[in-house]
């Protein structure tokens, strides 16, 4: 029996205790939220991103996965041509906005990439409803919208699961709908989001797209290229874009890479054709 219970204790102290109760650092190291949102508490935050994911996948028994990426400018031809309507109004009402100008421009560009979005579409319905080796392979996206959403999208329409990996940015990023709840992840660090790309990978398809597209391509050429991961089907889906803006054959012409190194990844154009690259891959190797 404490003190406080027998009554020793008068109302100025009891007072002061309260105060006492009510500092930070009285505050349990795992509710205090100051405390694990400080820099010093970066290497457990990592842990904590790697490990949440983690262990939700290996519940679901998730084991392989297929990794669709791209633009999440791409949107579908529906919704490009919403896009270019309401630009356009905003236009027509401030006609000297160069900015509102550039975005039109850039709106009408990407009406053209809309094939993407259906592809990537059918393409996660495909693999989806199809399995390598008896193994059923799930669909994972950044969770976004533009070609995250299509994959997301074909595989809720295949009414199958698919797994979405979002992250906080400054513009925040909403989830895309298709997504299946239970598998939606939100990341604080890119470094962390793409270890939980690679991890249960069995295939890798890129849609053409940006800085980030580039961003987590090239990770995975460098790892397999390097050994740090097993050689897996990596598809640059759109060969005329990728053939444009990434000159590989000039990489091995100039002894940057090796001309082997040409091998680690696929083009393709279609969504078939994408899936027989990874079948006759799996024929030719264990999953």
């Amino acid at each position: 029996m404490t003190d406080k219970e027998t009554g020793i204790y008068d109302k100025e102290k009891i007072s002061k205790i309260e105060i006492i109760k009510k500092s930070p650092s009285y505050r349990k190291a795992y509710e205090d939220l100051e405390f694990l949102r400080s820099s010093e508490l970066r290497p457990i935050r990592l842990q904590l991103e790697l490990l949440k994911p983690e262990m939700i996948l290996n519940k679901n028994k998730i084991e392989n996965t297929i990794v669709c990426f791209g633009s999440a400018r791409i949107f579908s031809k529906e919704d490009a041509i919403k896009r270019i309507k309401i630009i356009e109004k905003e236009l027509n009402k401030n006609p000297s906005d160069n900015l509102l100008k550039e975005k039109l421009k850039a709106a009408k560009s990407l009406l053209k990439s809309a094939n993407y979005y259906e592809e990537a579409r059918k393409f996660a319905k495909i693999a989806s409803t199809n399995t390598i080796n008896g193994k059923k392979l799930i669909i994972v996206t950044g969770g976004g919208p533009g070609i995250m959403e299509a994959a997301n999208r074909g595989a809720f329409e295949a009414n199958e699961k698919s797994i979405g990996l979002n992250i906080t940015l400054p513009m925040e990023q909403d989830p895309n709908p298709y997504i299946t709840p239970e598998l939606c992840f939100r990341f604080h660090y890119f470094a962390i989001r793409k270890m939980h790309f690679v991890i249960r990978a069995k295939a890798m398809v890129a849609f053409p797209g940006g800085f980030g597209t580039m961003d987590e391509l090239f990770e995975v050429l460098t790892l397999v290229q390097t050994g740090k991961k097993r050689r897996i089907p990596v598809i640059l889906f759109g060969s005329s874009y990728w053939k444009k803006v990434v000159n590989f054959k000039l990489m091995a012409e100039l002894g940057y890479i090796s001309y082997n190194d040409l091998d680690i990844f696929s083009y393709a154009d279609k969504a078939e054709q994408a899936w027989k690259i990874i079948e006759d891959f799996y024929k030719k190797n264990k999953i």
